[in-house]
């Protein structure tokens, strides 16, 4: 089962624009789930003159039990805003609390 946790999912209905694997190996437990993959997503939205670029962020997040899309960010972030996101996410420990977050709304989508 394939879930996107978003008041408006139209708005990852399209490839993202880039995209920042944060883990990949499988081999990952959380709560009976096993996580085979985590990702950051960007989708680029409206463009303003002052304010530059809208970004979407996203997590996905790919277990054995299906997977979530969710907002991890948004706003205008300028330039780089995925890239900074990943790395806030590696050097803040942040990767646990994104995968706890999802395998708990994941797990509350699949009652």
């Amino acid at each position: 089962m394939n879930i996107v946790d978003l008041h408006d999912p139209a708005r990852v209905d399209k490839s993202p624009d880039a995209v920042e694997i944060l883990f990949s190996s499988g081999n990952f437990i959380q709560d009976d789930f096993k996580i085979s993959k985590v990702e950051l997503r960007l989708y680029s939205e409206q463009t303003d003159e002052k304010l530059g670029v809208f970004s979407l962020i996203t997590s996905f997040v790919e277990t054995d039990k299906g997977s979530i899309e969710m907002i991890y960010d948004e706003g205008f972030r300028g330039k780089d805003s995925l890239l900074r996101a990943t790395e806030f996410l590696k050097s803040a420990l942040g990767l646990s609390g994104l995968i706890l977050r999802s395998v708990i709304t994941l797990r509350e989508k699949l009652k």
